[in-house]
């Protein structure tokens, strides 16, 4: 079941900032999530999406990355974890507020066997999960 999330009128905080933070942002969508407001767009033909407060605080952007675009520290940790055999189809690279940077993989082992897995750009492991 999809539902609209578009309930209120996006303010103009989350907005000006969104503009200062990506002013090369193009075929922005905005989508509010009650308890921030996340915008897709693209970036130099990257899809993205970051979120921001209410007030206009950034609280992060995920950026879709290619597998090859793994930063080799990152590949190393995926490659030594249990999951290492599997195969990866979706990456995210997540850069966060304090210049932090994490790295989401989505892997498969079979068609219902998936993770999420959670990098640090060193290449630790910090989460995994299932996903549905």
């Amino acid at each position: 079941m999809t539902t609209q999330s578009q309930v209120r009128k996006i303010p103009a905080e989350v907005t000006d900032a969104f503009k200062e933070r990506y002013p090369n942002a193009v075929s922005v969508e905005w989508r509010d999530n009650l308890s921030n407001f996340s915008a897709t767009f693209l970036i130099d033909s990257v899809k993205s999406e970051a979120k921001f407060s209410s007030k206009g605080k950034w609280q992060g952007t995920d950026f879709r990355i290619s597998v090859e675009s793994i930063p080799a520290e990152v590949m190393d940790g995926f490659k030594k974890s249990k999951y290492g055999d599997w195969t990866i189809y979706d990456v995210r690279k997540m850069d966060l507020p304090d210049n932090v940077v994490k790295y989401r993989l989505q892997v498969e082992k079979t068609e219902i066997n998936k993770r999420v897995l959670i990098f640090n750009n060193n290449g630790k492991l910090l989460k995994n999960d299932m996903t549905l």
